[in-house]
């Protein structure tokens, strides 16, 4: 077996189900669930049509193998989301290929990035993160090393804490803005600091943008790739985009999104991805140029997002320390004690689950940025949400 899986750690739901094995929810309340990540807003119907019309009108429909690289079509509609979104002119032939959901494109790339021969490389990832990319990192031969967020900086990550010592060892390096579980937003100072460490270590930057098209305020999130436009990088130089259609369109089982960036990058992860038999399907592909070339359901589905948090953090706010995120669905909210005790016994009495900031996170230094913290999805409907956030009220009142 190969050793470096006994190097992974349990994922953050497994981690959930273990603390819970035993615990009986109170039956006098249904159950909520505000654990998951995972959009639950209904899917838009022309999606869905276009993926059955792909399958019973289109002439090869499931009968041919699909291109690694995806139709030209598909690349087209990447392109012209970027144009419109981002006002970026992305070269469809060169700079972007589709992938089976922002998870799978986050592993693939790293395994394509990390040069274990070295022997001594680092990840870099934001802590708390997405646990793939400790995951990622492990399995490529590389060591993650983990940046705290800053509460009082908007969780800002302290970048200036990383010696140049870890940066010269750098290979790759994670960023996921707007973030999970923060819902931060990285500024363009941010994005400027980030290129010139970049360009001085040589390291890639994975930009994480899966969360991009759900936000509160009136300008919508500066993203890795218009951010280097800014600044003079045309060319994207060490730079990969992940978008991904699950959040915006609410199709997580679809798993479709994409990569852009720099041509040369893209050049070798096509390569590796042609060995790995990722290709995207070609009903896939058509349901997704659908929703790539539609920005409606994008804004009724963000107004849902807008209303529903504008009624849920303010009651939240009363009894924990939360406000309102600048994008994403999460509410990363602190708590008195343990967050795990929080989690657990919020389930016993109540019948919400919610998730232990800790299980988001690594402890550093004797620190685990995500303690005392917990993680609210609110990716259900408004009436469920709100009637969480009542139960999470009347619990945090008991407990004081």
């Amino acid at each position: 077996m190969n050793p470096l899986l006994s190097r992974l750690q349990p994922y953050p739901f497994e981690r959930l189900r273990q603390l819970f094995a035993g615990v009986t929810p109170n039956p006098a309340y249904r159950p909520i669930s505000l654990g998951i990540g995972e959009p639950r807003h209904p899917t838009p119907a022309f999606i869905q049509q276009a993926m059955v019309d792909a399958i019973t009108k289109t002439p090869s429909g499931l009968a041919a193998y699909p291109a690694t690289a995806g139709e030209a079509e598909l690349r087209e509609a990447f392109a012209r989301w970027l144009k419109r979104r981002y006002r970026l002119d992305v070269n469809p032939a060169t700079q972007m290929l589709p992938v089976n959901g922002s998870r799978e494109a986050l592993f693939a790339l790293t395994q394509t990035i990390i040069n274990p021969g070295k022997g001594d490389a680092l990840v870099v990832s934001p802590n708390p993160f997405y646990q793939i990319y400790e995951g990622a990192a492990l399995l490529a031969g590389a060591q993650p090393y983990f940046v705290p967020s800053d509460p009082a900086r908007n969780f800002a990550q302290d970048w200036d804490s990383v010696p140049a010592s870890v940066w010269a060892r750098t290979q790759l390096l994670f960023v996921c803005s707007p973030a999970n579980p923060t819902g931060a937003v990285m500024p363009l100072t941010e994005w400027q600091k980030l290129f010139k460490l970049s360009d001085r270590y040589g390291f890639v930057i994975a930009s994480d943008e899966c969360y991009s098209e759900i936000y509160f305020r009136d300008e919508p999130p500066l993203g890795g790739m218009e951010a280097a436009v800014q600044l003079g990088r045309m060319d994207f130089k060490n730079l990969i985009s992940f978008t991904s259609l699950s959040k915006r369109s609410n199709v997580p089982g679809m798993r479709s999104g994409f990569v852009a960036g720099d041509a040369a990058l893209m050049k070798q992860f096509l390569l590796y991805r042609t060995y790995h038999g990722s290709a995207m399907s070609p009903v896939v592909q058509a349901a997704s140029v659908a929703a790539w070339n539609d920005e409606q359901h994008v804004i009724d589905n963000r107004d849902k997002y807008r209303k529903k948090f504008a009624e849920v953090t303010p009651l939240l706010a009363d009894v924990l320390d939360v406000s309102l995120p600048d994008a994403g669905f999460y509410l990363w909210a602190g708590v008195k004690g343990s967050d795990i005790d929080f989690a657990r016994d919020l389930l016993a009495l109540y019948n919400v689950t919610v998730l232990p900031g800790s299980y988001l996170a690594r402890e550093v230094h004797d620190v685990n940025p995500g303690a005392q913290r917990i993680r609210m999805a609110l990716v259900a409907e408004t009436a469920e949400c709100v009637e969480a956030a009542q139960r999470i009220v009347q619990f945090v009142k008991s407990r004081n």
